[in-house]
């Protein structure tokens, strides 16, 4: 019996390798002889430099850099095993998680630290990265990023605008100058999901504008700035971000990316499952048991379960998803090799009992299922060898 353990973090409670050590003792209490193979997985978002970097021995390099709201935090960037390419998960310099929830603020919260980021690493002599770029505060087109990196973004007295998307409105210039000569002799990976435009009402404002604390007063007047912003970076780039696909990333920076880098956008549970070998890993194996902290109707959009599943049914090997909760419209899973999603929750309980409860119930929930998948396996005519 060989089963693959690839769960994402379930967030707020378990990260990606603790919830993955937790479904392997509950399968090893219902089959003690069981094989099992541990790939702690992520989407592109929180938790896939610490996937990567684990997945293929590399280590992380802390620095020091600016913070979604100006302060200075202590980011990281991953190495990868290879010592060659460089992971960026953009949340540690410039994410949500980051700025408490009443201090929330689109209109000043910057990218710049994860332009901070990339400087470092190029200056540590890399030109291959993976960047993630899930879970950001900032709605500011990617503007503090590139200046982070020497785009000069400037107001009509020649000075550089300050931080946030609430300056864009300000832009008379973009002087190109001084921006980091070495970018265009590297290549990026923007690890992302997300395919909305810049502006309107699918972009970047509108849509998760409110998320991060935007009024509808807020998204008005960034979704106005962004606009402005585009209409000056396709003056000097004849890049039109505001329509683009995936532009709206992370509050524009994906618009950023598409302009200024030499770039590949891809979703960013492939890029993942690609180091990982998930494709290789699940030949022979008669189960794969995934998760995260809630499944329903979005899951299928391209998070972890999702992903895994496909991998694994073009594998024919069928798929079980434990999740701290069970959404609505998870019908569609079940064309992709998803057998079943089980909750885990089994008694009525707050919200705080179960985070704190959260690896005794993953690991209980993982036994449960597992002993009752190869129940009639091993007892009927479909038999598996333990």
């Amino acid at each position: 019996m060989k089963i693959i353990i690839a769960p994402d973090s379930f967030k707020g409670s378990l990260t990606a390798i603790e919830a993955a050590q937790a479904m392997n003792k509950g399968i090893k209490k219902a089959f003690s002889d069981a094989e099992t193979v541990l790939l702690p997985v992520a989407d592109g978002g929180e938790g896939s430099m610490e996937t990567l970097v684990s997945a293929t021995n590399g280590k992380i390099e802390h620095v020091q850099v600016v913070g979604p709201l100006g302060s200075k935090v202590e980011a990281a960037y991953g190495i990868l095993g290879d010592s060659e390419t460089c992971v960026i998960e953009m949340a540690t310099a410039s994410g949500l998680n980051l700025v408490p929830d009443e201090q929330l603020s689109p209109l000043r919260a910057t990218t710049y630290g994860t332009g901070q980021l990339i400087k470092q690493a190029l200056d540590d002599g890399f030109s291959s990265f993976i960047i993630g770029i899930g879970g950001s505060a900032t709605n500011d087109g990617g503007a503090g990023m590139l200046q982070a990196l020497g785009l000069q973004i400037l107001d009509k007295n020649g000075n550089e605008i300050g931080y946030g998307g609430c300056e864009l409105s300000k832009i008379n210039q973009i002087d190109m100058r001084s921006f980091d000569k070495r970018i265009k002799d590297c290549n990026f990976i923007i690890a992302s999901d997300v395919q909305n435009p810049l502006i309107g009402a699918n972009g970047a404002s509108a849509i998760f504008g409110p998320q991060k604390g935007a009024t509808a007063e807020d998204v008005a007047l960034l979704d106005g700035n962004l606009t402005h912003w585009a209409d000056e970076v396709a003056e000097i780039t004849d890049i039109k971000l505001h329509d683009l696909p995936g532009a709206g990333a992370a509050g524009g920076i994906g618009g950023a990316f598409q302009a200024f880098f030499p770039f590949v956008m891809k979703r960013g549970i492939d890029v993942v499952l690609d180091y990982i070998k998930l494709d290789e890993k699940v030949m022979g194996a008669d189960l794969i048991i995934t998760g995260e902290g809630q499944v329903d109707s979005q899951t299928a959009s391209g998070k972890t379960p999702m992903g895994v599943a496909q991998a694994a049914k073009r594998r024919d090997v069928p798929t079980i998803i434990i999740a701290g909760a069970v959404g609505k419209g998870i019908e569609v899973l079940y064309d992709f090799g998803v057998i079943s999603a089980n909750s885990i929750i089994n008694s009525p309980m707050p919200l705080e009992e179960a985070i704190e409860r959260a690896a005794e119930l993953v690991e209980l929930s993982a036994e449960q299922v597992v002993r009752s998948y190869f129940y009639q396996k091993i007892n009927g005519s479909g038999r598996v060898n333990t």
